[in-house]
């Protein structure tokens, strides 16, 4: 008789492309076998019963911030690490800019790849960054193992990560096309956005409202336009970031028609909180792009469900309590949004709870499509063969997120006070239990 690691029995399997009842069997950090509608014969160092619960291969998050080295009093890998496997996700990709050295040399990659794999409890894979100083260096990153580059059309907000010219972008995506690799792009532009921010402040404008309509969609729009005729001019291979409207969305839409290689990534908070949020919550909030009015959110809902968007990632960018404060100007404070623990909650409750979005399709946007985009072989499904990155989930079981709850350093989220439906009961890592049952265990 057989003898697995792990067998997990009486669940339901959920891929991009079915929903069925069965087992799974792991050996050494992979499926070996996945059994549907008959159970797998054999035993197990350890057994779990999944009988009314769902599995899901384990979301990969293709954009957070874990800030180190260098700021970990931002975050940190340990802590990072951890609220994603609480969330459900068992594979993260750090951007280049929030380190200090930023993620833009061989050397740099090499700190970062050391602190992950002493603290990290999920699969590190990490973005290189394009500024204009480094093209240089591209080569050396891609050779070490970097999924892609970042660059910034508009400042960083990061002092030591320059945001790209047109004529360091062009060069850059020149290079990164002669590797095989891609560009990922925050796609927001800097005339527009600096112009009219300099007429609110000046004319005492500080609101939510006024941020908000100071990075308008069609900045968004502007970006996106220029970035893909720099590659249809040079060949490369481009992923837009965080695009908070459908607007952006249909320009890229048109441009994938063209034939031009480009995909879309959405967030959890451009579907699920609104101006009004970022009005009642304060810097907690408050990103860029900024969020839209519910008119959007519904829209951009409906590009998920038409199958305009190809992922869904948290872009977990968390800062202090002291850099999140706002008095009356909304200019001031950092932007970014602590949400890596609960993008599958999100998409859960908004998606397949209150709008029907299939779990097919939600495991398709938050686990598959990026494996396959960013050429993760062995990652992204469950099936034989397949690394044994798992997620467990009830979906009958609601709860309120509280502050306790968040496995982040800092302990704040716009969503801390939110019912969601659909809890992550248990994640497994390489056929290792990481999370069960609201605890991280540790090795």
């Amino acid at each position: 008789m057989t003898t697995f690691d792990l067998i997990i029995r009486n669940g339901k399997i959920v891929t991009a492309d079915s929903i069925v009842s069965g087992d799974i069997a792991v050996k050494e950090g992979k499926i070996v076998e996945v059994s549907a509608d008959k159970a797998i014969e054999g035993t197990a160092v350890k057994e779990i019963n999944a009988e009314g619960l769902h599995i899901l291969p384990g979301l990969i998050d293709s954009h957070v911030h874990f800030n180190e080295p260098g700021r970990t009093e931002w975050e940190g890998l340990e802590t990072g690490s951890r609220s994603l496997a609480a969330g459900g996700a068992t594979s993260f990709f750090d951007m280049p800019l929030n380190s200090t050295p930023p993620t833009i040399n061989k050397a740099n990659l090499d700190l970062k790849k050391e602190r992950a794999e002493e603290k990290s409890i999920v699969n590190p894979y990490y973005w290189g960054g394009l500024v204009p100083e480094n093209i240089a260096d591209l080569k050396d990153l891609h050779e070490n193992g970097v999924i892609g580059f970042k660059a910034f059309m508009s400042p960083s907000g990061i002092a030591d990560f320059n945001n790209v010219d047109d004529e360091s972008i062009f060069k850059g995506m020149k290079e990164i096309a002669s590797l095989g690799s891609l560009l990922a792009v925050h796609a927001e532009s800097t005339v527009i956005c600096d112009q009219l921010a300099a007429e609110k402040q000046e004319q005492g404008k500080t609101t939510a409202r006024d941020f908000v309509e100071s990075r308008p969609i069609i900045s968004e729009i502007e970006a996106v336009r220029r970035i893909i005729s720099y590659a249809e001019a040079t060949g490369c291979k481009l992923h837009i970031v965080h695009a908070s409207s459908r607007k952006v969305v249909a320009v890229i839409n048109d441009a994938k028609q063209r034939g031009v290689d480009i995909t879309v990534e959405t967030c959890p908070h451009y579907l699920s909180l609104t101006v009004k949020d970022l009005e009642e919550k304060g810097a907690i909030a408050k990103c860029a792009p900024p969020l839209r009015d519910e008119d959007e959110v519904e829209d951009l809902w409906a590009s998920v469900a038409a199958g305009e968007i190809n992922v869904i990632a948290s872009d977990h960018s968390p800062a202090p309590a002291s850099m999140k404060t706002i008095t009356d100007n909304y200019f001031e404070g950092w932007g970014g949004i602590s949400g890596a623990q609960s993008t599958l909650n999100i998409m859960l409750t908004e998606g397949y709870f209150k709008r029907n979005l299939p779990l097919e399709k939600i495991v398709a946007l938050t686990s598959t499509n990026p494996a396959e985009l960013f050429g993760l072989e062995t990652k992204g499904t469950i099936a034989a063969g397949f690394d044994a990155d798992i997620t467990l989930v009830d979906l009958n079981e609601e709860f309120v997120l509280k502050a306790e709850d968040l496995k982040y350093r800092h302990k704040h989220s716009p969503y801390v006070g939110k019912t969601f439906k659909g809890n992550v009961k248990t994640t497994i890592v390489n056929g290792e239990v990481v999370f069960t049952n609201g605890e991280i265990v540790e090795k």
